[in-house]
């Protein structure tokens, strides 16, 4: 199962504010928007960037990403504005056990208006419908209210804490997981 179309690019997928599509080399201003603020970065695995450069060596490695097994996010593009203003995506995928994990990132701009929600709720739709997924699960660090607010609210039900579960940022951190299955959805 691959998420690419014919063309070697995520498919595409919208919902009625978003389309979410490949990230492209033209979206590093928008990305670096995003990725440069430390309150969008505070509860990520991944360092704030620096430098626009720090988001072209994202976007080059996420392309590369894409010509591979692995999968690579989709960019979350609002419809009106026509602008890139996160991303989201499966990564983790074990095509086997037929689960994968979401992750995803949000302009402050866009907190607090369902932008997220919508978004995970279209890839965990996708994930079943299209990849034949059982089990969709994401973590998110217990401080992080907002993001377990959207994975409640996408049907994914809080199964516990991995305790000091992964190294970021110079120390270990604590995550919740979420999951939801193909009956439950």
């Amino acid at each position: 199962m691959d998420i690419r179309d014919e063309y070697g690019d995520a498919c595409e997928l919208e919902t009625a504010r978003l389309r979410l599509r490949s990230i492209r080399h033209e979206d590093a201003e928008a990305i670096f928007e995003y990725a440069s603020d430390p309150l969008v970065t505070q509860h990520l695995p991944w360092r704030t960037h620096q430098t626009v450069q720090d988001t072209r060596d994202y976007i080059t490695s996420t392309l590369e990403r894409q010509e591979w097994p692995d999968l690579a996010p989709w960019g979350i593009e609002h419809k009106i504005e026509g602008k890139l203003i996160g991303s989201c995506g499966f990564h983790h995928w074990s095509l086997e056990h037929a689960r994968a994990e979401i992750g995803y990132v949000l302009a402050r701009r866009y907190w607090g208006q369902g932008y997220m929600t919508e978004a995970v709720g279209a890839i965990i739709a996708y994930g079943f419908e299209a990849m034949s997924l059982n089990r969709i699960e994401a973590l998110c660090r217990p401080l992080n209210v907002a993001s377990a607010r959207v994975l409640e609210k996408a049907g994914m039900r809080f199964e516990g804490v991995l305790r000091q579960y992964m190294f970021a940022n110079g120390t270990h951190h604590d995550y919740k997981i979420y999951a939801i299955l193909r009956e439950d959805f």
